[in-house]
């Protein structure tokens, strides 16, 4: 019995910390933080500068209308990269990687306790480059992954450091378990003055051209 105990409490603690699969609903106690992988996870070629993915071409998913899309992302283990991408080769939107002042830990643990200690203090992290151009976009999309239940902080201050009045914002996210909805929610409860297009959540597995192209035409970004 006593084994039995102690195998019980080991498979609790398990589940307890989000060690589980990513489809699993258990609620985690640490935040969904990407876990570290290259940006090219499933197998595709990298390309020589990830934050200039491939320009639609002749894709028959080529963009609709006359819109200046950009795609505004965090990424923190190269997860939300990889949504990023895919969305702005289908859309043909510039790109801009949220990168903060001071880097996070590059190692699990010691990034869940500072994503942690931000949100407690409801930080805002200096971000190290401004969008150019601003004025021009007519659509933003702004991705980030699930920490702690939410947004990373340093969506606060991307989304309070721009005037959205007149454009429309596309959330997205990145996720190991759950808090896709929530996440999805806080990224236009931060951008009040922008239109809203309906967000997409996917965990890593699920990120690749058909679910983002499915996402991208029910919204009407491309055809």
């Amino acid at each position: 019995m006593k084994k039995y105990l102690i195998y019980l409490m080991m498979a609790a603690a398990v589940m307890a910390f989000g060690a589980c699969s990513p489809e699993d609903e258990n609620e985690p106690r640490k935040p969904e933080i990407e876990t570290p992988e290259t940006p090219d996870d499933g197998g595709e070629e990298t390309p020589d500068n990830p934050d200039e993915p491939q320009q639609p071409g002749d894709d028959p998913d080529a963009p609709t209308g006359n819109r200046k899309i950009l795609v505004a992302y965090f990424s923190w283990g190269g997860t939300t990269q990889r949504m990023a991408q895919e969305i702005a080769r289908q859309t043909g939107a510039d790109i801009f990687r949220i990168e903060p002042v001071i880097p996070y830990p590059t190692e699990y643990t010691p990034c869940t306790e500072v994503a942690l200690e931000e949100k407690n203090n409801n930080a805002r992290p200096a971000i190290a480059a401004t969008v150019e151009n601003w004025a021009d976009y007519d659509t933003v999309f702004i991705g980030c992954p699930v920490w702690w239940w939410t947004t990373p902080m340093i969506i606060c201050t991307f989304a309070e450091s721009y005037d959205f009045k007149g454009k429309t914002v596309v959330p997205f996210c990145t996720y190991a378990a759950t808090y896709r909805d929530e996440t999805l929610a806080r990224i236009v409860e931060l951008t009040p003055d922008a239109a809203h297009l309906t967000g997409e959540g996917l965990t890593s597995g699920r990120i690749n051209e058909q679910n983002i192209s499915s996402w991208l035409k029910e919204i009407g970004l491309i055809e």
